[in-house]
């Protein structure tokens, strides 16, 4: 199981966050990886300053709406594959 944590904190909810988790929820549906993918939210993860803070497995990044489909297929399916 692929854990994916979204930070919904006040700082990445207004550079999109929501929109986000919207996004990634729409790719690991139509990537039929719901068994293999845990996605949560988090409050505040201590990067403020970056984009949105997503984590796989642990490891941070900075992802934006424009930017998660380009990270959900470099960072989150091929783990879950």
């Amino acid at each position: 199981m692929v854990k994916v944590t979204v930070c919904i904190g006040s700082c990445c909810h207004t550079k999109g966050a929501g929109r986000v988790v919207e996004r990634l929820q729409h790719l690991i549906a139509e990537a039929n990886l719901k068994e293999k993918v845990d996605l949560a939210g988090k409050f505040c993860m201590g990067t403020c300053e970056k984009g949105v803070c997503v984590t796989v497995d642990g490891e941070a990044f900075s992802v934006t709406p424009e930017t998660v489909r380009d990270f959900f297929e470099r960072e989150v399916r091929p783990k879950a594959a």
